[in-house]
């Protein structure tokens, strides 16, 4: 739409420390849901930096907060450079726009990391700060910065581009990959430091889900814990015919859970078992499929319309298998403990398949110690990932 790529040797030579910027960004994780993780730095022509992050959806955005401390110091901020890991705002949505925000307080220059894929946006926030003569650098979709501020925003960007959460999956095994003994002990595979880290996944989706097989057999909470967060995750039970016990513990009251949400997706129906559920504060939504099974895709759908960015999967291993074998699997979040527990349930009921080419491509994105198990993310490589620059860029 008409924006300029900043080139790579000036940004090395002039805007080096996007780091401490990506920082404060990630502050926003489990706060501004469903609004993108933003963060801005403010440097004044005395040089003097003033930093802000997104708050809670209808509170300020990044560039408000920024602003305001500036004031707050009695900064003057007129031809100040600001840097922005998201294209500032052109709408009006909850809140006003953070572009005319920025024209307003007479800004120089405005550096973007990466163009909002917002199709409310998407260039504009970017033209109309131009329009005002303010000069605005785009950084290259393959910076290290840019690169940054979409992985920061995988959801936001997938609800975007394809109306759908991004989804990942959690899985906890051994190393040969028995996630529960045959005779269902499962608790706990993995130590206290993994379980935590879990725990800090679950407080940055939007929602986690589950399936009915996990409610009966372990009744967990599914709510975030051993972390602190600033608010719960929506709950998501995928539960064909309405088995949800009315007293299974996620109904429970969880902390910071005012504004939790729980979601029950159903196939059949059963009015005494829906006004059962309804009692209890759950909302029904009824997505058949196949087979009176759940619609998982139009399940995504619909989460996406409801403002998932990030979808957290923690299931057993038949609905992990139904995910994956749909194609609705994004990214694997995988817990491995150094033991070998032998004949159990796995982590997925896949297969047999009669081919090796046949099986699900992953790409390794990270490997890391926490405690002493493994953790290790993957990629679901296909059509679906978002790996690539967004198609606004120029």
């Amino acid at each position: 739409m008409g924006v300029t790529v900043m080139e790579k040797s000036r940004f090395a030579e002039e805007y080096a420390d996007w780091e401490t910027l990506l920082t404060h960004a990630n502050g926003s994780i489990g706060l501004s849901e469903p609004n993108p993780r933003v963060g801005c730095r403010i440097t004044g022509l005395d040089g003097r930096t003033f930093y802000g992050h997104t708050q809670r959806a209808g509170g300020c955005h990044a560039e408000i907060v920024a602003l305001q401390s500036a004031r707050r110091a009695g900064a003057d901020v007129s031809g100040a450079t600001v840097q922005v890991t998201l294209e500032p705002c052109s709408h009006h949505g909850r809140t006003p726009p953070c572009c005319d925000a920025l024209i307003e307080a007479r800004v120089g220059k405005v550096i973007v990391a990466t163009v909002d894929p917002n199709p409310l946006v998407a260039g504009r926030g970017i033209e109309r700060l131009r329009a005002a003569g303010i000069e605005v650098e785009l950084l290259p979709c393959d910076h290290a910065a840019a690169m940054a501020s979409r992985e920061l925003n995988i959801g936001f960007f997938s609800r975007m581009i394809r109306a759908t959460p991004w989804v990942r999956m959690k899985l906890a095994s051994s190393l040969d990959g028995t996630t529960a003994l045959d005779n269902g002990v499962s608790q706990w595979i993995t130590g206290e430091a993994a379980r935590a880290d879990g725990h800090a996944w679950r407080a940055r989706a939007s929602a986690v889900l589950t399936g009915i097989g996990t409610v009966r057999e372990d009744d967990p909470m599914l709510d975030v814990r051993l972390v602190e967060t600033p608010r719960q995750p929506h709950l998501v039970v995928v539960d064909s015919r309405l088995e949800t016990p009315p007293d299974a513990r996620l109904f429970s009251p969880a902390a910071g859970n005012l504004t939790r949400q729980i979601w029950i997706i159903h196939a059949v129906q059963d009015t005494d078992r829906q006004a059962a559920l309804q009692a209890r504060g759950a909302q029904l939504i009824h997505l058949p499929g196949p087979n009176d099974k759940v619609d998982l895709a139009a399940m995504l759908v619909e989460l996406g319309r409801r403002e998932v960015n990030e979808l957290h999967v923690e299931a057993g291993h038949k609905l992990n298998a139904s995910f994956l074998r749909e194609g609705l699997v994004d990214e694997l979040l995988l817990y491995l403990a150094p033991q070998l527990l032998g004949q159990g349930a796995g982590m997925t009921s896949l297969g047999p398949l009669q081919r090796l080419q046949d099986g699900l491509r992953l790409r390794f994105s990270s490997a890391t110690t926490i405690g002493e198990d493994l953790r290790i993310t993957a990629r679901v490589l296909g059509p679906n990932n978002l790996d690539c620059c967004p198609p606004t860029t120029a």
